[in-house]
């Protein structure tokens, strides 16, 4: 799914199905009073990560960030979200302790943010503002990152069509990195993905069929990618709001 979608407000009730997928999009740069609401929820570590930001529109993108997925989980786990405890895998990817079958991830760029969540489904997520690398950076990137078969793919197509096939592909490999949550211990030359704008989305890795890769435009100039475990998942695709409470 290649096309910008509709992303609906959240209705009260709101069951996770074991064949379900939900992507949740959040806007980050909020008002102050609205930043401030919101980090009550966060513990003292996060406000201590906080404080760490040089810049002021970084530091309220964290907030906002963690905050929003606190008590995303939250209504998940139908808890408080302050209660929630992270842990975090060996490549830092986080996961909730216990023996919860909740899964999420979570990815943002350029004040977007989105959170995917399944139930007992490995994820990962990626967004990327198509205005993040000049057409020169994303082919020196091509170059040293991406597989033999990719660079030949990136190579055969239209110079107009490279920039946006450059953000498919590094998408799609973030988010299949991220669902495994290895990291960069899994060499980005070592599988491939499809670059080429409008065709199908395809994963080639040697346990590609354990997943479902799917991208998507969240917003305009933006791409993402959805890694998810398992088979014919069904997305459904929610928008926090912008002004402050629970969705």
């Amino acid at each position: 799914m290649n096309n910008q979608i509709a992303w609906l407000a959240a209705p009260r009730d709101l069951p996770l199905h074991e064949d379900e997928v939900h992507l949740w999009k959040a806007y980050l740069d909020l008002s102050p009073g609205t930043v401030a609401q919101l980090s009550e929820c966060l513990n003292d570590e996060e406000h201590d990560r906080g404080k760490r930001f040089v810049f002021d529109k970084d530091r309220i993108r964290f907030i906002v960030a963690r905050s929003i997925l606190r008590l995303l989980v939250a209504r998940y786990l139908n808890g408080s979200a302050k209660a929630v405890e992270f842990i975090y895998g060996p490549q830092g990817k986080p996961a909730l302790g216990g023996d919860s079958h909740l899964r999420f991830n979570l990815a943002h760029s350029q004040g977007l943010a989105l959170y995917a969540f399944s139930f007992a489904r490995e994820l990962g997520v990626d967004v990327e503002s198509q205005r993040r690398f000049t057409n020169r950076e994303n082919e020196e990137i091509v170059q040293s990152h991406f597989s033999a078969k990719e660079q030949a793919e990136f190579r055969s197509l239209d110079p107009k069509l490279r920039d946006r096939a450059f953000y498919l592909g590094w998408t799609r490999k973030e988010a299949y990195l991220k669902a495994r949550g290895e990291g960069l211990q899994i060499p980005l030359q070592s599988f491939d993905v499809s670059l080429t704008p409008g065709e199908s989305v395809i994963l080639r890795s040697d346990d590609a069929a354990r997943w479902e890769l799917h991208s998507f435009c969240p917003e305009p100039a933006f791409v993402a990618a959805l890694v998810a475990e398992g088979a014919n998942s069904k997305l459904r695709f929610w928008e926090w709001p912008r002004n402050l409470g629970t969705p």
